[in-house]
């Protein structure tokens, strides 16, 4: 059976002049317009398409891909605004992505990005955007641990820091002072797990904690020196963004790893930048005995 609002392989019934129609299953027929058929497509190949209602509420079939799927929460740019239904997004479909005003905490504006929950509205079958996106966060306890990666769809901006949406399910913070540079509302990033508080919300932090920070960094930095003839213009003055864009860490934990490497006698600092004592005894990462 073809699942309104997500990518399905379905079969050719038949043909007429509109297009091809597909099995559905329990939805019936769908049909696939001319335009959207495949150059290639063979006898009796099931196809990949994606299967919503057309601007008329007909069941269609596309085999163009959106931005993002009923029950997926995604960062999407609106388009249009209708002063008496809401506003409309492009989600990289021929007909936008509805969001009621409703389904808003406050009035969007034209050209701004939008975090919404992408749903099936039981009732009209049409797939709508909510950007009340707190009430479509999951109410499972989560069960990551303490150190762990998760992704992250970074949702707005607080008193405290950022707000974000964790592995498409979980509410997360993202506290200010462990984000050295600004995050855009809708970016995507890596982070790692603080903490789990007992209402469920997930306190987190762009790089991990403690040794498991600490040791792969120093073995990126010898790495990196070794590529560059020995000598790096990176040491504690260097600017935060320069080391984010370069190493993907923290000031904090860039000068934390470069710390380790100077106890290890790995290192020498020049003022400005670092340079590699010896490379030919040292296993970058490990502790000394």
């Amino acid at each position: 059976m073809a699942t309104i609002g997500k990518r399905n392989s379905l079969a050719v019934i038949r043909e007429s002049q509109p297009g091809l129609y597909l099995n559905g299953g329990e939805l019936g027929e769908i049909l696939l317009p001319f335009k959207y058929i495949p150059r290639d497509l063979q006898p009796k190949q099931l196809i990949d398409v994606f299967v919503y209602l057309d601007s008329e509420d007909r069941l269609v079939a596309t085999t163009e891909t959106p931005l993002a799927e009923v029950g997926d929460f995604s960062a999407l740019k609106v388009v249009s605004i209708n002063p008496r239904i809401g506003a409309f997004l492009d989600w990289g479909l021929a007909k936008d992505l509805l969001v009621p005003f409703g389904e808003m905490d406050r009035p969007p504006r034209v050209g701004q990005k939008l975090v919404v929950y992408i749903y099936l509205d039981a009732a009209s079958r049409r797939i709508v955007g909510s950007a009340r996106i707190g009430r479509h966060l999951s109410r499972r306890p989560p069960e990551y641990r303490v150190g762990q990666p998760v992704n992250l769809l970074i949702a707005s901006e607080g008193p405290l820091g950022y707000n974000a949406v964790v592995e498409n399910a979980y509410r997360g913070l993202l506290f200010r002072d462990r984000t050295p540079t600004p995050l855009e509302i809708g970016q995507k990033t890596k982070a790692f797990v603080r903490a789990i508080r007992s209402d469920g919300r997930i306190d987190l932090g762009l790089d991990a904690g403690g040794y498991k920070r600490v040791a792969p960094l120093t073995t990126q930095i010898v790495e990196a020196l070794k590529a560059n003839g020995g000598k790096l213009d990176f040491d504690d003055s260097t600017p935060p963004e320069k080391i984010r864009a370069s190493f993907q860490v923290s000031k904090k934990a860039f000068k934390q790893a470069l710390g380790a490497l100077y106890k290890k006698r790995r290192i020498r600092f020049l003022n400005p930048g670092i340079e590699l004592i010896d490379n030919s005894t040292f296993t970058p990462g490990r502790s000394d005995p």
